[in-house]
């Protein structure tokens, strides 16, 4: 069976999937992930075809660009992506897994083409009781307000896809037929979505609709025999466990400021620490410093103290992951549910927004996260319980399921 993953976004919308497609390939399926060229080498590192999709993601700086900005440049995003899909999926599918993204344009594929599709979402979408929406923050109001404005959230994704759905159908052949009732007509159906977090830090609400899974983390895919560099390793040895510090895809055009503002932290905390340059350039000399470039968080998070990082999906579950307690320090998007999360986990401090984070801001947090036994104790407990979790596994049972 061949199985395309479709996903888009930046690297850690992207990353999981390659440890999910290696976990399908060594149950003996054939698996390719479409996506941006920009990743094509994630994707072939883990030995999985690589099918580009014609768009790039759209810059994610520090600032803070208003709803019309963000919904007119998210439009235009996904309308490019829509464009090369098609043209993805005809290289010879027989399922599609698609993630949060893609999925709105993936149905109307799997219409036209009779191809399977399943939800692989890497955040919590349908609307519940339990939370607001991860994209409006993380104060409750309570559950009838946290599912009507789950549902109001949906709407205005729908929205976003509206430009793109109407070309794709076209395209597509298809008659006329607008996102939100594709995607009623999907629930209706109970469509069925794998949720690739772990349950240690959103369990799977009780209010959900049939057909919603949570199964675990999908970890993205580490070569085999890989180590830290050398310099990382002598780093490590020279002194006592540092503070990794880390925005991802976030932050670009703030390095300057941002890496100030960490060595100061650091500095007043008495921690040494380690930068990740990221989209952002963090960089920084010295003896109780060092600067790194892309690293695997699996291998490099349980040698270190703490992690201050924007709170991506990803880098929350690696952190927790390695047992270790975190500042988050989110920036856009989901990242203040997660850091949310997180931080009610006891596993990290409260966030500082991004906007907000300041070098004494971040001591008092270094300080009290790495001095603090509390934080590190419930950290450890949540690894505990994501040890007990095969995300990968699990979905790969679940793709045997529906298939089958």
């Amino acid at each position: 069976m061949r199985i395309l993953i479709a996903a888009a976004g930046s690297r850690g919308d992207i990353a999981p999937y390659t440890g999910l497609g290696a976990e399908l390939r060594r149950a003996g399926y054939e698996v390719a992930v479409a996506t941006t060229d920009a990743f094509a080498p994630l994707v072939r590192e883990a030995q999985l075809e690589f099918r580009g999709l014609p768009s790039r993601p759209p810059t994610q700086g520090g600032g803070a660009p208003n709803k019309r900005q963000l919904m007119r440049a998210a439009a235009a995003f996904v309308t490019e992506l829509g464009r090369g899909f098609a043209d993805a999926v005809a290289q010879g599918t027989d399922l599609l897994l698609l993630s949060t993204t893609t999925a709105p344009l993936g149905w109307h594929l799997a219409e036209a083409t009779g191809v399977p599709a399943v939800g692989a979402y890497l955040q919590p979408t349908a609307p519940t009781g339990d939370f607001p929406p991860v994209v409006t923050g993380t104060r409750s109001l309570g559950r009838p307000g946290n599912r009507t404005a789950g549902r109001v959230a949906l709407r205005m994704a729908d929205r976003v896809y509206t430009e793109a759905v109407t070309e794709l159908r076209r395209d597509l052949r298809l008659p006329s037929l607008a996102p939100h009732e594709t995607r009623r007509r999907q629930e209706r159906a109970n469509w069925p979505v794998l949720h690739g977090f772990s349950t240690a830090l959103v369990p799977r609400p009780s209010d959900w609709r049939p057909g919603l899974d949570v199964v675990g983390t999908w970890w993205p895919f580490v070569a085999a025999g890989s180590r830290l560099p050398a310099e990382v390793e002598d780093f490590l040895a020279a002194g006592p466990r540092p503070v990794f510090v880390g925005f991802g895809s976030m932050a670009a055009g703030h390095g300057e400021r941002l890496s100030e503002i960490a060595v100061r932290a650091l500095r007043r905390a008495g921690l040494r620490g380690i930068l990740q340059t990221g989209s952002a350039g963090l960089a920084a000399d010295g003896d109780d410093v060092l600067t790194i470039g892309d690293t695997p968080h699996e291998q490099l998070f349980p040698r270190v103290a703490a992690v201050v990082h924007h709170a991506g999906a990803g880098t929350t579950a690696a952190g927790l992951r390695a047992g270790v307690p975190a500042v988050p320090v989110p920036v856009t998007a989901d990242q203040p549910f997660w850091a949310g999360r997180l931080a009610a986990s006891g596993a990290a401090t409260a966030p500082i927004p991004f906007r907000a984070l300041t070098a004494d801001r971040l001591a008092d947090a270094l300080e009290r996260v790495v001095r603090q036994q509390g934080h590190t104790r419930a950290a450890s407990v949540a690894a505990q319980h994501m040890a007990t979790e095969d995300g990968a596994g699990a979905a790969v049972k679940a793709v045997e399921r529906l298939t089958g």
